[in-house]
């Protein structure tokens, strides 16, 4: 939908709240968002010039708007996130989780069981959590049960059975965990007891447990039952000690919910903490896949509504790291400085920033201090998976990268039977091509490394990764061509973004299991490729090697360079900028020198 086709329906609009929804030409919904004023929301999109890529690609896209008016901002919030759930639109921010958490079900029947489930049914029963953790759940359990007593048979316990004596007591009872229910040894108001004292436990809150175990404790005592007072004792101690474990910062706190977030190009790792009677009783991190650029309150606040929903919070209070605008008129929001809230959010930071490590060690492959066999083991499934003629031992892998959009320079890492071989590390000051050209670069490299590899008729690599798609790959194949290596070693393609890996002539990719010991020891290389690139950009940039474009003319010097690239980010960004918005920053003389420049040496 081009400005002028929007112009003519603007105007059917309301400015007033809601949600608004863009489709494409098969009527497919692309993306769905909210507004306080719908009018002023959508017309944002088609009355300016977007820098991102993404944003661009969606306005050109949309063939039909449809809208829908609520009450209140709140409503207008709320509607936009159960929409994105359920239709999950190409471009809206997308929660990359799959999981089914488990809960505690109290069931709907005479003296109710409990126990875990992750199905969550519409048959009348209470359903405690969810919870992040199965091993969390099961330790909850069992030390309920060594607390306090419940059936766990299946028995039909119905006042009439119970009546008609259909049932004995089991080994349950003499062990001390059952109060036999079954002969009516336990009346159901006991139980109903022991069933809120669980749930008190599993919110944090011990002081009523506690309280009822000491008054029963002392009444056992005064009418002389000491052993039976012996084990309450007990209970209680092991209660407290559950207590001093437990992750308290303060009782006074209340029931609160704690956010932190952690952004990786187009992933966000959201933590939350769940605080109950100042008790962390649920902690968890949860990714979300940005499709539009979008900032950090953006996604702060969808994921707030998110995660509140699955895990049934209703706490009044959000501690957070930045000012979120959220809706919820009953809902306050803090931004600590200092004090226990401060404490917490700084636990929910060291969290989220700990599961994006192990996120990223469970995507590697670590075969350092690994045996020769399993060593081979993994190199066999790379051969298997790839179809290699043989099993590579040798592996090289090669990245381009530029600075600023300018200076391109190439880096190359080796790894010897799975493992980094560093002496054999090279890097590439690219000196034929001119300009940016990624497969001019990626060509230079290659040849250059194997033209001096068959001089020296030193071994060659069996398998040749090419960071990038097939245009890169194609360029490294033309370099093996002209030194006529064709058939000497295997060259693939990983792309960048999906993690496929291209052959030369096939017109479909190859895609491994996300968690296969072969695409993991792809991805360790990959990543260190780029990660010895990287460094030796900026050994270059403190040793002053790269003469800026910019810093070559007259007039502009190096003060000026680095004000420009920090708030434009590239040359290229700059270049095509109006005058104007370049002199906000500089002031008009240097942006007439920039402008007057870049007029008589136009990009290549």
């Amino acid at each position: 939908m081009t400005s002028e086709d929007f112009q003519q329906i603007a105007n059917t609009i309301p400015s007033q709240p809601g949600i608004y929804k863009y489709y494409n030409e098969k009527s497919e919904l692309l993306y769905v968002g909210k507004a306080k004023n719908l009018r002023k929301r959508v017309s944002s999109y088609f009355n300016k010039g977007f820098t991102n890529y993404k944003t661009h690609e969606l306005v050109q896209r949309i063939r039909h708007i449809e809208f829908t008016i609520v009450n209140s901002e709140q409503d207008a919030f709320l509607l936009e996130n159960n929409l994105i759930k359920q239709f999950q639109p190409k471009y809206n921010i997308n929660l990359k989780d799959d999981k089914s958490y488990p809960y505690i079900v109290i069931k709907n029947e005479d003296f109710p069981r409990i126990f875990l489930t992750r199905r969550k049914i519409d048959d009348g029963s209470e359903y405690l959590g969810p919870f992040t953790s199965v091993g969390k759940v099961r330790e909850l359990l069992d030390f309920i049960r060594q607390n306090i007593p419940l059936r766990t048979c299946k028995l039909n316990l119905t006042p009439q059975n119970i009546r008609k004596k259909k049932f004995k007591v089991c080994l349950e009872y003499h062990l001390g965990n059952c109060k036999g229910p079954c002969e009516g040894l336990q009346t159901a108001e006991d139980y109903r007891e022991g069933l809120l004292q669980i749930k008190n436990l599993l919110k944090g809150n011990l002081s009523p447990v506690l309280s009822s175990f000491r008054e029963t404790m002392k009444t056992l005592a005064e009418n002389m039952e000491f052993e039976k007072a012996e084990i309450l004792k007990k209970k209680i101690e092991h209660l407290q000690e559950y207590r001093a474990k437990s992750s308290i910062i303060n009782s006074n706190l209340g029931d609160i919910d704690v956010f932190s977030i952690l952004q990786e190009g187009d992933i966000a790792y959201v933590n939350y903490l769940m605080v109950q009677n100042g008790m962390i009783v649920q902690t968890h991190t949860l990714t979300f896949e940005k499709k539009l650029e979008e900032p950090a309150e953006e996604i702060m606040a969808f994921a707030i509504a998110t995660i509140r929903e699955t895990f049934n919070s209703s706490a009044k209070e959000l501690v957070l790291p930045f000012p979120v605008h959220f809706p919820q008129s009953d809902i306050s929001v803090t931004i600590p400085k200092a004090g226990d809230k401060k404490k917490l959010l700084e636990l929910s930071e060291k969290n989220v920033n700990y599961f994006k490590e192990e996120l990223r060690k469970r995507k590697m492959l670590q075969l350092d201090g690994k045996s020769a066999a399993e060593k081979e083991k993994v190199l066999d499934q790379l051969q298997n998976d790839l179809n290699l003629a043989e099993r590579p031992v040798h592996i090289e892998c090669f990245d381009n990268s530029n600075f600023q959009g300018s200076f391109p320079v190439s880096a190359m890492v080796c790894f010897k039977m799975g493992v980094p071989s560093k002496n054999d590390y090279r890097h590439f000051n690219v000196k034929t091509v001119e300009g940016i050209n990624d497969f001019a670069t990626m060509k230079e490299a290659v040849f250059r490394r194997y033209k001096r590899l068959s001089a020296e008729e030193k071994p060659l690599p069996q398998l040749v990764i090419i960071d990038g798609g097939k245009g890169q790959l194609g360029a490294a194949i033309e370099a093996i061509h002209e030194l006529g290596l064709e058939g000497k070693m295997t060259l693939v393609g990983l792309a960048k973004n999906e993690e496929e890996i291209f052959f030369s002539g096939d017109k479909q990719s190859v895609k491994l299991p996300w968690d296969s010991d072969s695409l993991k020891l792809l991805r360790q290389i990959r990543d260190e490729v780029h990660r010895f690139g990287i460094t030796f950009h900026r050994q270059k940039r403190s040793k002053g090697t790269f003469k800026n474009e910019l810093e070559a003319i007259p007039g502009i010097g190096r003060a000026t360079v680095d004000i420009l690239l920090k708030e434009f980010k590239s040359i290229k960004k700059i270049r095509s900028l109006p005058e104007e918005a370049i002199t906000k920053i500089v002031g008009q003389s240097k942006a007439k020198i920039l402008q007057a420049y870049f007029s008589g040496h136009p990009a290549n």
